[in-house]
């Protein structure tokens, strides 16, 4: 009997770092580091909304560190390519007003981390809920691969942006882009279609904003795939810029921006499933965050160890409570020569990756970022980046001895 191919489509988005969302979250995580810096025990809850020549910043931060919020709002927004004071453009970041509303860290949270520190008790997770954490071998960072080349087409657009401004003066901060790609059996094999909608000024020809989108399809596509779209007979119909012709109005003059509301773009495009809580603006206390970045260290690691083609880990917690309530395993099948019960075994055992909120901070240096800050991680995806310390495979081995030690 002929086996059944298992044919679909799946899509993902990413947006640039100047869409107004991932403007309020930069602004977020700049202040964390801040605080950081100068308190690595800062407790950081911080909110930011954009709109026309507008920026709020409110939240709850207990720290001893001296932030200017202004500045660091203003210097971010200025980094991001929002420099043009015209009333035309209605966002800058000379002219921007900018409200504070901050105040300290509820004694609530405070008793289940802070306090419970104090009294010499383990540090407990500062609230309750479930994190996922996803990786795949379909791309050389184990990430899915429509998220994965969605990021890489809106960082190389930034990178271009940036480095070369008097040749791409026309364009601006704002843009989106969507992948959707062919699956076989469960494998990425070809384009069905890319949608990049990209801001510029009323002098930019669609055509030739086209023909820059295209160039950067080219060099960040798999060469195989590329090449099957420009076979495609509808080609024309494969690669969609600006599809409503025009995009000169943008960023948070256009749109209201709030931190957190691109979740999926920060972790798997919906490959992978997400509890619900946001990344920006929240210390490592946070187990939305931290936990989450964990659960990403322990899937990769599992991926790159070959136990498995996919994995998706959840862990669930209390808040005040520094153990784990559950760990799940799901490989989708793909397990090798181990089972999901061992491998959640293994994980809720603690001795290859240490659930415990405390002890995430600890191996990750979350307090105490070298070569990396969570502003950077605040555009593009938090997932697939080499440069931050969960994204490494340093325990493979740990792994594969666990395994032969069931």
């Amino acid at each position: 009997m002929k086996e059944m191919k298992m044919r679909h489509v799946f899509t993902s988005e990413s947006v640039s770092e100047g869409h107004p969302d991932k403007v309020c979250d930069q602004i977020a995580d700049a202040i964390l580091d801040a605080c950081l810096a100068q308190d690595p025990e800062s407790r950081v809850a911080c909110e930011v909304l954009v709109t026309t020549n507008l920026i709020v910043i409110a939240g709850e931060i207990t720290s001893r560190a001296v932030v200017p919020y202004v500045e660091i709002a203003r210097r971010v927004v200025a980094k991001i390519g929002y420099n043009d004071p015209s009333p035309e453009m209605g966002f800058a970041a000379e002219t921007a007003k900018v409200l504070l509303s901050v105040h300290q860290q509820s004694s609530d949270i405070s008793v289940g981390v802070t306090a419970q520190e104090e009294k010499g008790h383990e540090q407990g997770a500062g609230d309750q809920g479930m994190m996922f954490g996803y990786a795949c071998d379909e791309t050389s960072e184990l990430m899915p691969a429509p998220i994965y080349y969605a990021h890489k087409i809106m960082h190389r657009l930034a990178e271009l942006r940036h480095s070369d401004p008097e040749k791409y003066h026309n364009l601006l901060p704002d843009a989106k882009s969507q992948v959707s790609l062919f699956y076989d059996n469960g494998r990425p094999i070809a384009i069905n279609n890319i949608v990049v909608s990209h801001q510029h000024t009323k002098e930019m020809d669609i055509k030739k904003l086209r023909k820059v989108v295209a160039a950067v399809i080219v060099e960040v596509m798999p060469k195989k795939w590329v090449k099957r779209m420009k076979e495609d007979a509808k080609t024309e119909e494969n690669l969609f810029v600006n599809p409503t012709g025009v995009f000169i109005i943008g960023g948070p003059n256009g749109d209201s921006g709030v931190t957190g509301r691109k979740i999926i773009v920060d972790t798997y495009g919906g490959m992978g499933r997400h509890g619900g809580g946001a990344f920006s603006g929240k210390d490592p206390s946070k187990v939305d965050r931290s936990a989450t970045y964990m659960a990403r260290y322990a899937a990769k690691n599992i991926v790159a160890a070959g136990l498995a083609s996919k994995c998706e880990i959840q862990v669930a917690y209390a808040i005040g409570v520094a153990k784990p309530l559950s760990v799940n395993v799901d490989t989708f099948g793909t397990a090798k020569n181990v089972t999901e019960e061992e491998l959640e075994e293994i994980l809720y055992d603690g001795k290859v990756f240490d659930f415990r909120p405390a002890a995430i901070v600890d191996a990750l240096k979350l307090k105490t970022p070298q070569g990396w800050c969570y502003e950077d991680a605040a555009a593009y995806g938090h997932f697939g980046r080499p440069e931050f310390p969960w994204e490494k495979t340093d325990k493979v081995q740990a792994l594969q001895d666990a395994v032969q030690a069931l």
